[in-house]
């Protein structure tokens, strides 16, 4: 079966952001999806490329309007894949990697259960809180709770998620070769 749909999941963090941008450039046919978002853009963002960045009233407005495959609220903030952008891209012929958390993943799964399912974990929570200090985008209580859901996605995605790979990131070239070599096998 020629597969078209790749969801990646893992907790913030872990890398999948760095892994996908390694990694789409070098797959033909590909491409990532955009999800909405009412968070606000970080530095270097831009609408339409990174996210689609919308207000709460009209997220609101996207769900009662069923314009979602999946939604969830992470962090405070509201995520969700638009039906629109992923029909038009499947419309092109177009492969899809999405970014989704792993309670958002078990909604997409119920429209799409074809999808593949690839799952990044860190190495270790201690590399995973270095990891997020490093970064610099979030205080510590930001990152306290991100290492607090942390743990409860990883165990909510090995109990109850459907993801056919797993992918162990402790070093970058050695992830970014497993994602690839995943994807062109699946793509073929």
């Amino acid at each position: 079966m020629n597969k078209k749909l790749f969801v990646l999941s893992a907790a913030s963090g872990a890398g999948k952001t760095t892994l996908k941008d390694l990694v789409i450039p070098q797959i033909p046919n590909i491409c990532y999806s955009i999800s909405a978002t009412t968070r606000m853009p970080r530095e270097g963002e831009i609408e339409g490329v990174h996210y689609f960045f919308k207000s709460k009233k009209d997220f609101i407005e996207m769900i009662k309007n069923n314009e979602l495959v999946e939604w969830n609220e992470v962090h405070g903030n509201y995520y969700g894949t638009p039906k629109d952008f992923v029909q038009k891209k499947l419309a092109e012929g177009k492969k899809i990697l999405f970014d989704l958390d792993v309670f958002g993943k078990i909604n997409f799964d119920k429209e799409y259960p074809e999808a593949v399912g690839i799952l990044i974990l860190p190495p270790s929570m201690e590399v995973l809180k270095k990891r997020l200090k490093d970064r610099a985008t979030d205080n510590d209580d930001t990152i306290s709770l991100r290492l607090r859901n942390a743990l409860k996605e990883i165990d909510f995605a090995q109990k109850h998620g459907k993801y056919e790979y797993t992918i162990i990131n402790d070093d970058l070239q050695k992830a970014t070769i497993e994602l690839k070599n995943i994807l062109l096998n699946e793509v073929k």
